[in-house]
C-alpha cells in the first residue's frame, strides 16, 4: 500500500479589508477499506472554530466563520494517507441480466440523483454512437470503459481553455478541456446509458506513468456496476482509478464537491492561489517538481451577490 503526504494550500489575497467571511470546505479525505487516513489537519487564518457535518452523499463538510477584518485567508489541508486499488469487476454475469438489474435502480432513492441528465448539443451524436458501437450488447462495465476511451480520444487536454463556469455544451463545442470537463462529459454519456455515475473530487498522485493532472486537484467518475458496486474511471488519463487516486468527496457534479467556496463582505479585488504538494516521504523539499500552483487568472471565478459589498469566492477549476 503506497503512502502519500498531501499538502493543499488555498490562499485568498484581497486588495482591502474584508469581514464576515463564511467558508465551506470539502477537504476531508474518504476513509474506507481502500483509503486509510493516518492523519488530517486543517490550518486556517485566525484559527476559527471548525464545524463539520455529513452531507447527503456521505461527504464530510467543514464550515468556518471569520468575523474579524482581514486581507488574506489561508486554508492549509495536510493529509497522510495509504491507498490500495480495488480489484476490477470479474464481469462474468450475462450482459442482459446486468442491464435488467440496472433498470431496477431507476426508482431507487440511493441512485436517482446519479442517473439524472439533460439533453445537450451532442445528445443526438452520442445516441448514434451508442447505437453504432452496440454498447447495450456489452456488459455495463465494458460499455463505460468504451465511453471513457471515446472521451479520451476525441477531446484534447488543454489547460485554461475552460473555467468553472463552462458547461457541457461549451466542452462539446471546444472538444477540449481539463479533468473537470472530461469528467462532466463522461458523467453525461454514462447516464445516457442508464448507468448511475457520480463525480469524484480528489488528487492523482505522481507515478511512473506521468498522468495528466498529477500533483494537483483532480476529478474523475465512479460508475455503478451491477453485482459489483462503484468503480472509478479516469477519462482524462483513460484508465481505471487506482492506488494513485486519492478521493476527497463524491456528488452529482462539481458543485457538490467544490473543495473550497465561500462569501465575504467587502468591495475588493481578489487573487486566489492554490498549491498542492504531494510526496511519498514526510520531510521533503517544498519546491519539488511534484508541486502544482494555480492562480485566479486562469481558472477561477468571482461573482457579486445581490447583497451590497458582498462577494462570492470559489476554488479554481480542477485540473
Amino acid at each position: 500500500m503506497p503512502k502519500f503526504y498531501i499538502k493543499h494550500t488555498t490562499q485568498y489575497n484581497y486588495s482591502d479589508l474584508v469581514f464576515d467571511a463564511a467558508n465551506q470546505m470539502m477537504l476531508h479525505p474518504v476513509q474506507d477499506e481502500f483509503q486509510s487516513i493516518s492523519s488530517h489537519t486543517l490550518s486556517i487564518t485566525n484559527n476559527p472554530k471548525i464545524e463539520s457535518r455529513k452531507d447527503s452523499f456521505g461527504n464530510t463538510v467543514a464550515t468556518i466563520m471569520i468575523i474579524e477584518p482581514h486581507r488574506q485567508l489561508s486554508i492549509i489541508s495536510e493529509i497522510e494517507v495509504r491507498t490500495s486499488q480495488k480489484s476490477n469487476p470479474e464481469d462474468t454475469m450475462p450482459a442482459l441480466e446486468q442491464w435488467e438489474a440496472l433498470k431496477q435502480l431507476h426508482t431507487n432513492p440511493l441512485f436517482i440523483d446519479y442517473l439524472k441528465h439533460k439533453p445537450f448539443n451532442g445528445s443526438a451524436e452520442i445516441l448514434e454512437l451508442i447505437k453504432n458501437k452496440a454498447l447495450f450488447n456489452l456488459t455495463p462495465f465494458k460499455a463505460t470503459v468504451a465511453l471513457s476511451d471515446y472521451v479520451f480520444n476525441h477531446f484534447k487536454y488543454i489547460k485554461g481553455i475552460t473555467n468553472v463556469d463552462s458547461n457541457l455544451n461549451d466542452v462539446w463545442e471546444l472538444k477540449a478541456g481539463v479533468c473537470q470537463d472530461f469528467t462532466i462529459l463522461l458523467l453525461q454519456l454514462v447516464r445516457m446509458l442508464g448507468i448511475p455515475a457520480r463525480y469524484v473530487s480528489g488528487y492523482i498522485c505522481p507515478n511512473e506513468s506521468a498522468s495528466r493532472g498529477e500533483g494537483a486537484t483532480h476529478a474523475w467518475v465512479e460508475v455503478y456496476i451491477p453485482f459489483y458496486g462503484w468503480i472509478g474511471l479516469d477519462p482524462t488519463n483513460n484508465l481505471i482509478a487506482n492506488e494513485f487516486h486519492v478521493r476527497l468527496s463524491v456528488g452529482r457534479n462539481y458543485k457538490d464537491c467544490t473543495p473550497v467556496k465561500g462569501i465575504y463582505k467587502g468591495n475588493v479585488e481578489e487573487d486566489l492561489i492554490v498549491k498542492v504538494e504531494i510526496n511519498t516521504t514526510k520531510n521533503t523539499d517544498p519546491f519539488s517538481n511534484n508541486d502544482a500552483t494555480y492562480t485566479k487568472n486562469q481558472n477561477s471565478y468571482r461573482q457579486s451577490l445581490e447583497r451590497p459589498r458582498t462577494s462570492n469566492h470559489q476554488q479554481q477549476q480542477q485540473q
